[in-house]
């Protein structure tokens, strides 16, 4: 079947070129089916908010939805824990109708008849199948609007089609649909039909609405099946056609545990392959996690075991080294990632080299050319150009400067029981091995911290502090205690 042409989304007020009298300027919304349970899936998490590629099923479907039509004009149709789905999905301004009663496809299309009836075409995804894409969407609404067809089905050749409904064209070479035969009602012969039908539709909304009441609960489950819509409309003597997509895969659903991990690997392949399109080293794609959202510039490299997770943006000519887990940062060019780094929510400044071993938590800006080394933990902390901590210690709450050593072991101590407090280092500043900041405090420009010190008072300008006790030497008392052992 030759493939129709892709138009651009179909804004309101737009006209389809060469289209009749009656398809001129339609409104078209789209209706996602996000109300099941997802039984196979054993879970308490509603289907469409399990992940694939880092983001909820459905989040996926939306994104391909508002493609097509603006998010006022995207509907998710909501049952099982309703409120959870409402919330997870409230930022991307789409549209909620509420199926209490899950009752069957058919019946989340009737219970959103009040938000739908008025639209000239009504598009329906499945919120579980996060493979589809805006331009087959676009494709099978230009098929229907070219058809002129009261329904148009989209279907596509599987090499196993056990388990879905199989399509009955009227010939070889028609787009006309004689029926939609399900796998425990199909014969022999229509068993070995590879064209199945995907669950995903057009509708032209006035013969959608004007004869949905026709679909009955006369089946095994006593639900209403959009897929008896064909039937019904046929019998309503209109036009049912399918459009065969080239690509059966993304019309695919994830229904059990397996199926979510498939989709999953596909979508984090085809992000990599789009990287390394685009310039990226990455030895070993397949060891990696790298999410939807993340952007990697061209000549960096990503080691094997690395996730780069959320909305993470790394620069031009950086190398993350493996086992490292990044979340939600913004990292500048240049930058070298050591092995086993975590780091979430936090800004790292071009050159600077972090690692192996870091933790950086949120709110963590690390400035140009600063060094971070292993077991050194930062919490809400900025740290000026050229700054290093390179050695087993944590820095929270925290205001250094430029050109600030920070010696093994220091520690700002942020919290008192009860509030975080703030310490502020100047520049220059030179903080001994083993120091212990209490804050609220304040350390001046160009000051000496003296190892092993506990600076609880601010330090002025220039000046060294010590905050330690004076040593004691007891001449041969180690030999005495050993004496005293073997008496």
């Amino acid at each position: 079947m030759k493939k129709s042409k892709g138009r651009p989304a179909i804004a309101e007020g737009q006209k389809i070129a060469g289209a009749k009298t009656r398809f001129d300027r339609p409104r078209v919304a789209v209706a996602i089916m996000a109300a099941g349970k997802g039984t196979r899936l054993k879970s308490q998490i509603p289907k469409v908010l399990h992940e694939v590629a880092g983001k909820p099923l459905l989040e996926h479907v939306i994104r391909a939805a508002v493609r097509i039509a603006a998010p006022t004009d995207v509907y998710a149709i909501i049952g099982y824990e309703a409120e959870r789905v409402r919330q997870a999905m409230q930022p991307t301004g789409i549209n909620f109708v509420l199926q209490a009663d899950q009752r069957g496809t058919g019946h989340a299309l009737m219970v959103a008849r009040d938000a739908l009836s008025g639209y000239d075409h009504v598009i329906v995804l499945s919120g579980d199948a996060p493979l589809i894409t805006p331009e087959t969407i676009s494709s099978l609404l230009d098929f229907h609007l070219d058809q002129h067809a009261s329904m148009t089905l989209l279907s596509a050749d599987l090499a196993n089609p056990t388990g879905y409904g199989r399509v009955l064209r009227k010939g070889a070479s028609s787009a006309e649909v004689q029926a939609i035969v399900e796998e425990k009602s199909a014969s022999l012969a229509q068993k070995k039909i590879h064209e199945i039908n995907s669950g995903f539709y057009c509708f032209l909304g006035k013969d959608l609405y004007g004869n949905i009441d026709g679909l009955s609960t006369d089946n095994p489950h006593s639900e209403y099946y959009l897929t008896d819509m064909a039937g019904v409309l046929r019998r309503a003597r209109k036009r049912v056609v399918a459009w065969k997509t080239s690509n059966p895969g993304e019309v695919l659903g994830g229904n059990t545990r397996a199926e979510l991990a498939d989709i999953d690997h596909f979508l984090r392949m085809a992000k990599a392959r789009q990287l390394m399109t685009d310039g990226v080293t990455i030895y070993y794609p397949a060891t990696c996690v790298i999410d939807a959202d993340v952007s990697v510039a061209p000549d960096s490299v990503v080691e094997p075991y690395v996730q780069l997770l959320g909305t993470t943006r790394i620069g031009a000519g950086c190398r993350v080294r493996s086992y490292s887990v990044i979340r939600d940062c913004e990292i500048g060019d240049n930058v070298i990632i050591r092995p086993g780094c975590v780091m979430s929510e936090s800004r790292i400044g071009a050159r600077a080299e972090i690692g192996p071993y870091t933790h950086l938590r949120p709110g963590s800006d690390i400035g140009e050319g600063a060094h971070l080394g292993n077991f050194v933990e930062t919490k809400k902390i900025k740290l000026g150009k050229g700054s290093k901590a390179n050695h087993l210690t944590y820095l929270g709450d925290a205001e250094i400067g430029a050109g600030v050593n920070v010696g093994a072991g220091t520690i700002t101590c942020n919290y008192d029981g009860a509030h975080k407090h703030k310490t502020v280092i100047e520049d220059e500043v030179f903080v001994g091995s083993d120091t212990t900041l209490v804050a609220p405090v304040h350390v001046g420009k160009g000051a000496y911290i003296a190892a092993a010190s506990c600076i609880t008072d601010d330090v002025p300008r220039d000046a060294l502090a010590l905050g330690r006790a004076r040593q004691v030497l007891k001449e041969g008392w180690a030999a005495q205690k050993r004496a005293e052992k073997k008496s």
